[in-house]
């Protein structure tokens, strides 16, 4: 077995570097954001469909649909700030979400 300088063995020919492994761990974590967002969406459909069937009142559908609006914000958020840490080379793991307030309150 050889080693890397380090004093890791080196990667069996034709194996993913170290890098190429860490990127597609992180992609992992990225997709359950993206997973997240999917159920998010799918909760917003559902109340929709629920007011639209007189399940729910408007007050209810309204106010549930604001939370997991904000929710939303919160995880695309996440994803563009993971982005930026990656595209600058720092850690994606290092971005956190942020409050409510700090996301809402964005102009644009």
């Amino acid at each position: 077995m050889h080693t890397v300088p380090s004093g890791q063995p080196a990667p069996k020919p034709g194996a993913p570097s170290r890098g190429v492994t860490g990127y597609r761990e992180h992609m992992a974590e990225d997709l359950d954001i993206r997973h997240h967002i999917s159920e998010l969406v799918s909760t917003e459909r559902a109340l929709r469909e629920q007011l639209a069937a007189g399940e729910i009142s408007t007050g209810e559908e309204h106010e549930r649909l604001r939370r997991a609006e904000a929710e939303l914000d919160q995880c695309w958020d996440l994803l563009r700030q993971r982005q930026a840490l990656r595209d600058s080379g720092g850690d994606p793991d290092a971005a956190g979400p942020r409050s409510e307030s700090t996301v809402e309150g964005y102009l644009g």
